[in-house]
């Protein structure tokens, strides 16, 4: 039988020893959670050092992420390939135990934590992925997906309201597969938290909808296991574990004081707290029988293969079903896709229809959705005005009793009945070969929310997430967003009303700065298309794009679609729309009008008026966006941006991004907005072709 206290040992030694080496860090959450660690990893977590990634394996998040030293303890110890030196170099330059963990540096992280409460919001996108795969892919006999979704969380994950928004969801979804173990210790970096967290915590998570067990003892291995195997028990409800702990469990002077929270225990400390421990080896030295009873390899083999042998079975019987799968998991996309993109952005500028960019979104939409079974869509309580439903993404719903996912009938063929919808009779029932889950999420008002829950999705394979807001909010999902660009992860971010011509619900929802924040972020794309053609081209390349999330700033405005050669360009994120000769005039340009979404009609409309009126030739340049551009060749760039020419950009919100184009002057917005008609706001603010044309004559006659 394993040697439950010196396996949590071993956690608490490594933890001392690393974060002492690195001189920063956090040593008491890992001393404290290190039984917790091995009720869960050493008695019920389905997984396998050898393949971090196999497809039906648990997925565990550490919600508190500053704690980090004990999940990179978990991976050395149960065989993951993170050997000893790595925790040595533990927060050193390009070791793979940086200070919070982060997914794709450290093999069996499975996502990046360290914002507190994004991590339990992600552990709840993970197992609404299992819940939503296994109603569409298993079938009677065949369960292919069938996995939980273990967190650990600290008192700092649970004051952020993000929690509140993700365990509220958890609990109308019935996740029954989410067990979250609360590493409930009392103290944060400002010391014992009871003056400033005194929330019942049970039973607010018994009011959103979950089963609580505990409190009970953290230390207790054996207690932890009972209540892990209760959690598995229930079917419906997600799973919160009330873990008593002491934080630095085992150091005579820290344990359940704040020292033991972000700082070295002390060299003098460390000793005292291997002899309380009873722990003889010296620092990174870990027992071979310690080894022994952590490894993981032979038993993660075995379940894994039984998986594999489960899946050649249902290979057998449902051979599309499994390749449909396989290829999901990898997140490719489906072999036809390119011709779909193609006929969805020909067709659009074929129809040059005059209309919101919101609504272009939802045509382009159609297509995609219609093509892509795993794009998976939803809305922060404004899905008629973000526009993101389609006809193939009929509303999520869950069975009240049993919490399956109810499956939607597919639509009769003209002058015939519709069957009536049919839930799964559980969680990981066979789905009825008629039925279709629902793809489009109610998220209530939740942004941060959403933003961090489509992130788990994202991470945990199957489903390509997109969720919707008003561009002004992205502020509140902003970190989210954030994570998102940092873990590379594919999240399309849907942000309509994109600017002052949303009109009268004035300067608190009208976006002004929130586009140039948002293309600060690195490795986020952020589209802001002018017409239904552009719209179509940032829908595609957003899905095209494995590594990376994708924000589009859409209008509530109609937006009259803009003549254009070719759309072959517009995937660079910024291109030559009009030249001087395709309005007759037959002499070079004298300068270029740079413009974004909404205003590149703004800019034809100057291009006209500067010609007839002023015999001044100006190109006129798309740039749907920047950050695509800026990524172009620098022949490219000179190309649609010639040296030696002026350059005016027009855009309704900050100014600040613009500078760094060489342009000459800029027609924007660095003040709020004023609650008023659309058309009354664009006339106060000088969006109109007249102030453009004059912006552009004076930068020519300051030459």
């Amino acid at each position: 039988m394993a040697n439950t206290a010196l396996m949590a040992n071993a956690i608490r030694a490594l933890a001392m020893d690393a974060v002492q080496q690195a001189n920063s860090g956090h040593p008491g959450a890992p001393m404290g959670m290190a039984d917790m660690a091995v009720a869960l990893w050493g008695r019920h977590l389905r997984h396998n050092p050898v393949n971090p990634h196999w497809a039906d394996r648990d997925r565990f998040i550490l919600s508190n992420g500053h704690g980090s030293m004990l999940i990179y303890s978990l991976l050395h110890l149960s065989g993951y390939d993170l050997p000893i030196d790595e925790l040595k170099n533990f927060r050193q330059l390009h070791s793979k135990t940086p200070g919070h963990p982060e997914v794709g540096y450290t093999p069996g992280v499975e996502t990046t934590t360290g914002p507190l409460g994004q991590g339990i919001t992600n552990a709840v996108g993970f197992a609404l992925a299992e819940k939503l795969l296994a109603a569409e892919f298993n079938r009677e006999g065949h369960a292919i997906v069938d996995h939980h979704t273990y967190t650990f969380l600290g008192d700092g994950c649970l004051m952020e309201g993000i929690s509140h928004e993700a365990a509220a969801l958890a609990g109308a979804w019935k996740l029954g597969k989410l067990v979250a173990l609360y590493d409930d210790n009392g103290i944060s970096i400002d010391g014992k938290v009871a003056p400033w967290f005194i929330d019942n915590t049970p039973e607010r998570f018994k009011a959103y909808g979950w089963q609580v067990i505990g409190p009970i003892d953290g230390h207790d291995v054996d207690a932890v296991d009972a209540a892990i195997a209760k959690a598995k028990a229930e079917a419906v409800k997600p799973t919160l574990i009330v873990c008593k702990t002491h934080i630095g469990k085992g150091s005579p002077n820290r344990q359940d004081t704040a020292k033991a929270h972000g700082e070295p225990l002390g060299a003098a400390e460390i000793e005292l707290t291997r002899a309380a421990l009873g722990w003889t080896y010296g620092p990174f030295e870990i027992p071979a029988e310690a080894y022994a009873d952590w490894d993981a390899k032979a038993q993660g083999a075995e379940r894994e293969a039984e998986w594999n042998a489960r899946f050649d079975a249902y290979k057998t019987a449902y051979p599309e079903l499994a390749g449909e799968f396989l290829r999901r998991m990898a997140g490719e996309l489906p072999k036809g896709f390119a011709q779909v993109a193609v006929d969805t952005i020909v067709a659009a500028h074929t129809k040059a229809e005059t209309v919101a960019s919101r609504k272009a979104s939802q045509l382009a939409l159609e297509a995609f959705t219609a093509a892509l079974p795993e794009l998976l869509g939803g809305s922060a309580d404004l899905t008629g005005s973000n526009l993101t439903n389609t006809k193939s993404t009929p509303a999520l719903r869950f069975d009240d009793v049993t919490g399956a996912v109810v499956l939607e009938a597919p639509k009769a063929a003209a002058g015939g009945a519709e069957d009536e919808a049919k839930p799964a009779s559980d969680a990981n029932a066979a789905p009825a070969t008629h039925g279709q889950i629902g793809r489009h999420i109610n998220y209530g008002v939740r942004e941060f929310g959403m933003a961090a829950i489509m992130n788990g999705i994202a991470l945990h394979g199957g489903y390509i997430p997109y969720g919707g807001t008003f561009l002004t909010f992205s502020d509140y999902s902003r970190n989210a967003i954030r994570m998102a660009a940092l873990m590379k992860q594919r999240v399309i971010h849907v942000f309509t009303h994109d600017s002052i011509g949303l009109g009268e619900d004035g300067p608190t929802h009208q976006s002004v700065e929130h586009a140039a924040s948002l293309r600060l972020i690195p490795n986020l794309d952020v589209w802001r298309p002018g017409d239904t053609a552009e719209t179509a081209v940032a829908w595609a390349v957003a899905l095209e794009n494995k590594n990376r999330p994708s924000a589009l700033l859409l209008s509530r405005q109609g937006i009259s679609y803009a003549p254009k050669r070719d759309v072959g360009d517009i995937s660079r994120g910024a291109y030559v729309l009009s030249e001087p000769a395709d309005l007759g005039i037959r002499k070079k340009a004298q300068a270029v009008i740079l413009a974004t979404g909404s205003e590149v009609p703004l800019a034809l409309k100057a291009q006209e008026l500067l010609a007839k009126e002023f015999k001044i030739a100006v190109r006129v340049v798309s740039v749907p966006s920047t950050t695509v551009f800026d990524r172009q060749t620098v022949a490219y760039k000179n190309d649609v941006l010639p040296q030696g020419l002026p350059r005016v950009a027009v855009e309704m919100g900050s100014t600040d991004g613009w500078w760094k184009y060489g342009v000459s002057a800029v027609v924007g917005l660095d003040r709020y907005g004023e609650s008023a008609p659309a058309g009354d706001l664009f006339k106060y603010f000088g969006f109109t072709p007249e102030n453009v044309a004059d912006t552009v004559r004076k930068v020519l006659a300051n030459r």
